[in-house]
């Protein structure tokens, strides 16, 4: 089919410089989403339509299957779709979209699409218990005749609660026909899209209707309130299949997924937790309060305790991480490693059973297995040009408040005296301590302030 996406308007409700079918909902954009819904389509022609903010359209957009439209001045929605007429292919049908309509599904479309076939207009219509400000759908002994705007309805026509959503599929060759017979002779001086509904009734084309899984699918984005409302309706359906598969959430209403979360079993999450980009929680991982994780795999029965970021890292197994850790691009950690609170690890591998739990900054290091480092030990990685690596060998005990300054490594077996500044290699299975000598100064007093 082909797939038309409307991403014209300015969205002046919005108060804000963005175009409208930019703004973020999950993560990503309102058109993102209409985008994403229709590539699962499979669609042999994907057109956007783009006016205002048109630069930053394009820009943002640049898959090879896409195509672009602009549509300026902007004269309505069949003024809109007529923008799309040179893209489209008459041999199948094409499809009308909303770019700022982001949470239609795609079970929805395909239920529409089934019952247009190749040969009938498809109207996705909503029931609504108020309709005020929709196209009303105006039915005879059952069968769709006409949509009538708000703006353009009678009293009579007011009171029908079955409503257009905007979303309609049709035969392109009759499509391009009854676009090419619009006219704008409304109260809003606009070519309507719904008017193309009685062109296919005078032509005894067949008009039928399907209707979404849930209303909210067909909700669209007008201003930060709808925005914000959208949002939270997204999130919780998105709880509710975590609920679904097994996901133990204590508070389903303070959950945030901006990509896609993928979860084993017994997975528990605690409250106002953020997930972004791709997030795997294998089986049996619990994650604390107000979490912020990114990019990241979580390993088996891995314990993430409250108030941790981690990006575009890996967790072994058994790890326990927090709280109030940070795990930034590059971590890889074994199984059983301990990461505790106010440790940041950045761009290093840390190999099963070690431990750095209290205070610590560990930057470009590799790290054996079953190391123990001391609080508040940093790797010194860079120099205000290049950053340098540290190696630290299994079995090795760092004592707390050692400075590692980089390149350097620990032998197997060493430890490293508390207080240590570590310039050269220590050697395996010894103890080495750089530190200044301890003195007492008698006789020394400590200063007093003098009064003015």
């Amino acid at each position: 089919m082909n797939v038309v996406i409307l991403a014209a308007g300015m969205g002046k409700r919005m108060q804000s410089a963005l175009p409208k079918v930019l703004h973020p909902l999950a993560g990503k954009s309102l058109l993102t989403h209409v985008i994403d819904t229709a590539r699962t389509l499979s669609p042999t022609t994907l057109c956007v339509i783009y006016g205002h903010g048109g630069d930053a359209v394009l820009t943002q957009f640049t898959a090879a299957d896409l195509v672009f439209a602009k549509q300026e001045p902007q004269l309505g929605t069949g003024h809109a779709v007529m923008q799309a007429i040179p893209q489209l292919d008459d041999a199948v049908p094409t499809l009308v979209l909303y770019g700022d309509v982001p949470l239609t599904t795609s079970a929805s479309l395909q239920r529409l699409v089934a019952a247009a076939g190749s040969d009938k207009l498809g109207i996705l219509t909503v029931q609504l218990d108020d309709p005020t400000g929709y196209g009303r759908i105006v039915r005879e002994n059952g069968a769709i005749v006409r949509i009538v705007e708000q703006k353009d309805a009678t009293p009579t026509e007011r009171a029908i609660t079955e409503c257009n959503t905007g979303i309609m599929v049709a035969p392109t060759v009759l499509l391009k026909q009854w676009l090419a017979g619009l006219s704008n002779n409304n109260v809003q001086g606009e070519y309507y899209l719904t008017d193309i509904v009685a062109s296919a009734v005078a032509g005894a084309t067949e008009v039928v209707s399907a209707q979404p899984d849930a209303v909210w699918e067909t909700l669209g984005v007008n201003s930060k309130v709808q925005l914000a409302e959208l949002e939270r309706i997204h999130q919780r359906s998105v709880a509710d299949r975590l609920l679904e598969q097994g996901v133990t959430l204590l508070d389903p209403a303070r959950l945030d997924v901006r990509g896609t979360l993928t979860c084993g079993r017994d997975v528990t999450i605690d409250v106002n937790c953020i997930f972004e980009g791709s997030v795997t929680l294998e089986d049996g991982v619990t994650v604390g309060a107000n979490c912020v994780i990114k990019n990241a795999h979580i390993g088996l029965a891995a314990n993430i305790k409250p108030f941790c970021h981690i990006e575009q890292a890996t967790v072994g197994a058994a790890s326990q991480i927090g709280p109030y850790a940070r795990l930034r691009p590059g971590t890889t950690l074994g199984e059983e490693v301990h990461i505790g609170n106010f440790v940041e690890v950045k761009n290093s591998q840390i190999a099963a059973h070690s431990k750095a739990n209290h205070l610590t900054y560990l930057g470009d290091a590799t790290i054996g297995s079953r190391v123990n480092i001391g609080a508040g030990t940093i790797t010194c990685n860079y120099d205000g040009v290049n950053k340098s690596r540290t190696i630290i060998e299994d079995d090795v005990f760092i004592g707390s408040v050692s400075q590692l300054v980089a390149p350097v490594t620990v032998g197997k077996g060493a430890t490293l005296g508390a207080g240590t500044t570590l310039t050269k290699n220590a050697p395996a299975g010894k103890l080495t301590v750089a530190r200044s000598k301890q003195m007492t100064i008698d006789g020394w007093e400590r200063p007093v302030k003098i009064k003015k």
